[in-house]
């Protein structure tokens, strides 16, 4: 696999990801900001890639202990190997299918920025590509039940995926214990309708959804905002919950 060398958050943390291929955007990284973890909570993440949303929540939240499920080994690999580069030893990255991948234990947490792209979309030629993102309304359904099921009573669930999919989501999290309590847009500029959100959801939870004011990730001229700068670069929290 070839390789390239950055970082994220600003520097503060080291990231080979593929050349080609799937390659991380700015969602894991905000995935990562809004997980609620603390230091000795156990986090489950499903599709780590080659590690992104780990490395970040890792660096902001020192002592939280983190597992990858990657069905790519080679991004597998690439994950354990950032991990180790970075002194995280509190990442666990297992390869296999989140469907099917055993576990010892529950979690506390669980984060996921799941396939979405439609089945009958056009297919990209790049396996890895195709393999993270091809995606539908059942695939959506499997993970959510996967992820509920293997959390402990008030454990939370965070999501980061296209809006269009909302509908999808909130059936899933109700239809499996664990109910969407925070709905987030990520706004792309001011005045402009949100392409992504993130989606929180409680185990068990009885309190109602509510529809967050979100963040303004963009200025009008395209430079990032002072509030999303300080998450992607500064690696600061963001709070879903108000």
């Amino acid at each position: 696999m070839v390789t390239t060398q950055g970082h994220l958050l600003g520097g503060r943390v080291l990231y080979t990801q593929p050349a080609a291929g799937f390659r991380s955007g700015i969602e894991p990284v905000l995935l990562a900001a809004s997980v609620p973890a603390r230091a000795g909570e156990h986090v489950l993440e499903a599709g780590t890639g080659a590690g992104a949303a780990l490395l970040c929540l890792s660096a902001r939240v020192p002592g939280v202990r983190g597992v990858g499920v990657e069905i790519d080994e080679p991004q597998a690999r690439l994950a354990a190997a950032n991990a180790s580069a970075n002194g995280f030893s509190g990442i666990e990255i297992m390869a296999g299918r989140i469907e099917t991948v055993a576990f010892p234990g529950l979690f506390d947490h669980a984060m996921a920025n799941p396939p979405y792209h439609p089945p009958d979309g056009s297919v990209s030629p790049i396996t890895e590509r195709e393999t993270a993102k091809r995606g539908s309304d059942a695939v959506i359904r499997t993970w959510v039940g996967r992820l509920s099921g293997l959390l402990r009573g008030r454990g939370s669930v965070t999501l980061i995926l296209p809006a269009g999919l909302i509908p999808t989501c909130l059936a899933a999290m109700t239809e499996f214990s664990c109910p969407c309590t925070s709905i987030f847009p990520l706004w792309p500029k001011a005045g402009r309708p949100a392409k992504l959100v993130l989606l929180r959801g409680v185990k068990n939870a009885r309190s109602p959804a509510r529809l967050m004011p979100g963040l303004v990730l963009h200025q009008a001229d395209g430079s990032f905002t002072e509030a999303a700068q300080a998450i992607l670069t500064g690696g600061a929290a963001l709070t879903l919950d108000g």
